[in-house]
């Protein structure tokens, strides 16, 4: 007969687990002796083994009740249903494990392979952090509602950062975002934008959206439609827009 101590280290089972199959109801409490311990007799160590094998063959405690009742046949039926779930477990655990490494892809995994070139090329000619997150952001945005349109948009804005004019006007609208909304420079900017194309809104149902794909400065816009507008870039929205409606420029005061 043996102590509740002894047991646990023969078998390798903390005094805690044993204690926690007793109030499961796993394994039978047996009475104290006239010394005041509890003893284990064979039945009981011949439980725990069996208790301690499913355990560590992953069987859920809530389960190892009925097993050890089963008959055999009772016994592969559950095994089987337990292997099934272990399956379904696995397969679960490896989805996340792929999503996981596909989140290592940074934006690929949102975005086409066009636009996360793009993206990289407006790093490489210097625009700032907070523009390429900006553009970045809008064309998530597109991709939602535009799939089948916005490789080819990429790529046309592509071809657009091949003119070093373009490149020399969109680093200018990114620094026009630290401008005041009435700094006069934004006059001359807004022709040079104007220059390439000007700026164009979908004024119905199936236009494009607006892109700096046919001379568009991006920037000006996909700040609003990413929910942080910049004073700057709306006032050269405007001017833009007037100059296309061949209206007089107002004065900037």
């Amino acid at each position: 007969m043996l102590t509740i101590g002894q047991v646990g280290a023969c078998l390798g089972v903390t005094v805690r687990a044993i204690r926690h199959y007793h109030q499961r109801g796993l394994l039978a409490e047996p009475e104290r002796d006239a010394s005041g311990y509890r003893r284990y007799g064979a039945d009981a160590i011949v439980a725990l083994v069996r208790i301690k094998t499913l355990s560590d063959a992953g069987v859920p405690l809530a389960r190892i009740e009925e097993l050890m009742g089963a008959s055999p046949e009772g016994f592969a039926t559950a095994v089987a249903d337990i292997d099934s779930d272990l399956k379904e477990q696995i397969r679960d655990l490896n989805r996340r494990r792929r999503r996981i490494a596909e989140l290592a892809a940074g934006e690929a995994l949102f975005l086409p392979s066009e636009v996360v070139v793009l993206l990289d090329r407006l790093r490489e000619v210097g625009l700032s952090p907070q523009t390429v997150r900006t553009e970045r952001d809008t064309w998530i945005l597109l991709v939602a509602q535009y799939p089948d349109q916005v490789a080819q948009w990429a790529r046309q804005k592509q071809a657009l950062f091949e003119d070093p004019a373009f490149q020399r006007l969109y680093l200018t609208a990114d620094q026009a975002a630290g401008w005041d909304r009435d700094d006069p420079r934004l006059e001359g900017l807004a022709d040079e934008v104007n220059a390439f194309g000007g700026l164009r809104t979908p004024d119905s149902e199936g236009a494009e959206p607006v892109l700096a794909i046919d001379g568009l400065v991006a920037v000006t816009l996909m700040a609003a439609q990413t929910g942080r507008p910049v004073p700057a870039w709306e006032r050269l929205i405007e001017l833009c827009r007037i100059r296309a409606n061949g209206a007089a420029t107002p004065s900037c005061s």
